[in-house]
């Protein structure tokens, strides 16, 4: 399938047309997106169509005592995004015994107009994709042009999506430096980016040794893990740092410490951040910052009612908790590309 390299157009067809829903697997996600045209695509709809999709708050059931079922809904019947999005997603926490992955998901795509099924996602790879993007464009907005090294706290599924957007973002970017609790996955994924041809020019490191002494070295910052104590030390960032913190989605969560969200001006993806983020909710509660003193939400910042960085010297946070409105406008991507692609091919 072709990469889109427009802004995607919705698909015209007959109102009573029956369609066939068209499966989408990771590697046509792969196929279709790259992380500049995801990371223009929200720049340019987040500000406008944000304000046309409802997004109820997700639904949460236990189906045993160790696994959930989640799902996510939006939709919106605006002419320039005429859809419903429903993200189904498992979390089963004992798969990690007999080596399968503990989340996976799905994610459909219905007409807003009709109710037709236009659309099966393979879902974990559209949130790897979204999640990186929001990171790419947040870094795009606030940190520093000249950044040159990125330092990547994590190495898990997540960790080699969010370096790409990155480098999507900040293309001045020419170290990278993984760490990880486990020092052989920083290794192997360095090893990893190191083969890729596209990233000539760029040094992939596994960061061995104290965090903190590589967090200083970090232009750019960028968070994935699933830690309960803080691993990022907010003396440890040098002045004009950009913190990307994504892992945390609950309030007993931390990738960083309170000096880090005192010392930084805080922004988020969106306002369900302030009540899940713990970082943020330990903040408000130990009184180290008030909900007024959150410098914006990411569309706010595209659209420019909200200042971003205002100095060379002064730190800059991002802290996203994910959400159905990136969801399905990464989805009406990936849908809108492959049925241009689908025709071209008529």
């Amino acid at each position: 399938m072709a990469t889109i390299d427009e802004e995607p157009r919705v698909h015209d067809k007959p109102k009573n047309m029956i369609t066939s829903p068209i499966f989408l697997s990771s590697d046509a996600l792969r196929s279709i997106l790259s992380y500049h045209t995801l990371i223009d695509h929200f720049q340019i709809t987040l500000p406008s169509l944000s304000k046309t999709i409802n997004s109820p708050t997700r639904q949460s059931h236990s189906v045993t005592a160790d696994s959930q079922l989640l799902l996510m809904p939006s939709w919106s019947c605006s002419p320039s995004l005429p859809y419903i999005g429903v993200k189904l997603v498992t979390h089963f926490s004992r798969n990690s015994t007999p080596n399968l992955p503990s989340v996976n998901a799905s994610y459909v795509l219905f007409d807003s107009l009709t109710g037709q099924t236009l659309s099966y996602m393979d879902g974990t790879e559209l949130t790897l994709w979204r999640t990186a993007c929001v990171s790419g464009l947040a870094s795009k907005l606030l940190s520093l042009p000249q950044s040159e090294t990125l330092v990547m706290v994590g190495a898990g599924a997540l960790a080699p999506y969010l370096i790409k957007a990155h480098l999507a973002a900040r293309p001045s970017l020419r170290r990278v430096i993984i760490w990880n609790r486990t020092e052989e996955k920083a290794r192997k994924l360095a090893e990893e980016l190191s083969g890729e041809r596209k990233y000539v020019g760029v040094r992939f490191e596994g960061g061995i040794g104290c965090l903190d002494e590589l967090v200083k070295l970090g232009d750019i910052v960028s968070c994935a893990t699933n830690s309960a104590s803080p691993l990022v030390k907010g003396e440890a960032l040098k002045d004009g740092a950009h913190l990307d913190l994504v892992g945390s989605f609950n309030r007993w969560m931390r990738e960083c410490d309170d000096v880090a969200i005192r010392r930084g001006r805080v922004f988020v993806d969106n306002e369900a951040a302030l009540v899940e983020a713990g970082e943020l909710v330990g903040a408000f509660e130990r009184r180290v910052i008030s909900c007024g003193d959150i410098g914006g939400e990411l569309a706010e910042l595209i659209s420019g009612e909200r200042n971003g960085r205002r100095s060379e010297e002064e730190v800059t946070v991002f802290k996203s908790v994910g959400s159905a409105v990136v969801d399905i406008l990464a989805a009406q991507l990936v849908y809108e590309a492959s049925m241009k692609d689908i025709n071209l091919q008529k």
